[in-house]
């Protein structure tokens, strides 16, 4: 969400960012209902103020016992027109205008219309040179612990049911993510709803530009996409003490997401999915914090994919690539044999006070009277889908066994490969 009285200050720079995003002459559209609902609020003020002159004037005719002269007062004053609706109408258009519109970029982040346009920041361990790969689903079907077909049977494409020891591998990815960004990192473990109200998918950006790409219950709440939705809401419509900041959470759940606009895309196996588990990284900080905040949550996000041993990259991405609320983001991207490239496992994104104005979270330090806006970051601490497929195909050989990563055998205590003799 934007602040009116910004974008009346430096017009020029809110046009060039929303241009740079394909959205120029949004801020002319913006400042013409910021008008509207200026004189239309001079308007109702000058209508209730004669309003009440005539009130004042019409106990005074009737005082004097001037029936006539409070009639024709009484008169005027029902003539005057109801300006609050109008009011209503013109705030209305103006909110939802401004609530469409995406956070402006960082100063630091590259300009650029999509992916191609994203810089790489630094890279970590050589890609494996694996000799003709397979890629995860044949992989699995060999294994006979993965099915597509027993789930798309019961829920339609883009599900999987995985089984066995593949099973309990995810299980562990999940676990073991979770107890190093709260054993390590120091977040606290939340275990959040995972049906959100409007307003919770509202404060967090997904509504109402994105609501096709929720799943929507019959009751009028929202599956989460991701667990930054809840986790950020738990500053919803609070004061937290500067003292306590920054604030930082984590959570392991389900995500659901419609993949509305993902037609045709990664059809095959468990790179796009309607449902996935996710550990998410969320923080809470003032608005000096949050720059080294950002770094220190990508950080932990390459920490995990550093004790797996999984070869990735980090990458800068441009504005035009960027998410909705994001001020500045980094992806971290796996690499994966069967396609030859690098894919996106993690985004780490500083929202700045974005989110925080939807939600009306603030804080406040000791001893000041006034309170501001925090900063909220969120980041995935990865994706457990994603980062079982990257495993399986990284760590694959001749034979089609998968092995363990070093990092999870205290999780899969005496299983050292999947499939073939242990």
């Amino acid at each position: 969400m934007h602040d009116i009285r910004a974008i009346r200050e430096t017009p020029e720079l809110y046009e060039k960012a929303w241009a740079a995003k394909g959205l120029a002459g949004k801020v002319a559209e913006i400042l013409a209902l910021d008008e509207a609902v200026r004189q239309q609020q001079t308007l109702a003020q000058s209508a209730q103020a004669r309003k009440n002159e005539l009130a004042k004037l019409i106990g005074q005719a009737k005082a004097r016992k001037e029936e006539t002269e409070a009639q024709r007062l009484l008169a005027e004053r029902a003539a005057i027109p109801e300006a609050a609706a109008d009011e209503e109408q013109a705030s209305r258009l103006r909110f939802l205008l401004l609530s469409s519109l995406p956070n402006l970029p960082a100063p630091d982040v590259p300009a650029g219309a999509d992916e191609a346009d994203n810089v790489e920041v630094r890279r970590w361990s050589q890609s494996s040179a694996i000799a003709n790969p397979k890629d995860h689903v044949d992989l699995g079907a060999a294994l006979g612990l993965m099915d597509f077909e027993a789930a798309a049977r019961m829920s339609g494409a883009r599900f999987v049911v995985l089984k066995g020891e593949l099973a309990r591998l995810e299980r562990a990815l999940g676990q073991f993510m979770l107890d190093v960004q709260t054993r390590e990192h120091g977040y606290l473990e939340v275990a959040p709803p995972l049906l959100v109200r409007d307003e919770a998918a509202f404060g967090t950006g997904q509504l109402p530009k994105f609501a096709e790409d929720l799943f929507h219950t019959t009751d009028g709440r929202w599956l989460i996409p991701t667990a930054e939705v809840s986790l950020t809401n738990l500053v919803r419509e609070q004061v937290t003490a500067q003292e306590q900041l920054p604030l930082r959470f984590t959570a392991l759940t389900p995500c659901f997401r419609s993949e509305a606009g993902a037609s045709g895309r990664d059809t095959r196996g468990m790179i796009r999915q309607h449902q996935f588990n996710k550990v998410e990284l969320v923080s809470i900080t003032t608005p000096e914090q949050s720059e080294a905040e950002h770094e220190r949550m990508v950080g932990c996000a390459e920490a995990v994919l550093k004790r797996l041993e999984l070869p990735f990259r980090t990458m800068l991405l441009c504005a035009g690539d960027m998410g909705f609320s994001a001020r500045k983001t980094y992806d971290l991207e796996v690499w994966i044999p069967s396609e030859d490239r690098y894919r996106e496992i993690s985004s780490c994104s500083n929202c700045g006070d974005f989110q925080a104005r939807r939600m009306d979270a603030r804080t406040k330090a000791a001893g000041e009277k006034g309170t501001r806006f925090v900063h909220t970051l969120n980041g995935s601490g990865l994706a457990v889908g994603r980062t079982l497929v990257a495993l399986m195909e990284n760590y694959q050989d001749e034979g089609g066994r998968i092995a363990i990563p070093q990092a999870l055998h205290p999780y899969l205590p005496g299983l050292t490969h999947i499939g073939g003799d242990r």
